[in-house]
């Protein structure tokens, strides 16, 4: 019953955050995201063809496996 009688705080108002371009942190590294995305593709891809010259199943296998990740990503996100 106690905790009835406590004044309860006042709420803050949210605030807005701020348009891009605004904040000019140096610790943030913007413009990059597409350079990293290219470069760990091809890494998968790298990864793929050298464990494919070795093994022709290994190779499908893991090609399976993230042609089946990524329908299941998609699938579970536009559900």
């Amino acid at each position: 019953m106690k905790l009835l009688a406590q004044e309860l705080p006042q709420p803050r108002a949210i605030q807005e955050t701020p348009p891009p371009g605004t904040n000019q942190d140096p610790l943030i590294a913007r413009n990059l995201q597409k350079s990293q995305y290219v470069g760990i593709l091809g890494l998968a891809i790298a990864l793929v063809a050298a464990v494919g010259f070795f093994s022709r199943r290994v190779e499908y296998a893991i090609m399976f496996a993230i042609a089946l990740s990524a329908v299941l990503i998609a699938f579970f996100l536009f559900i």
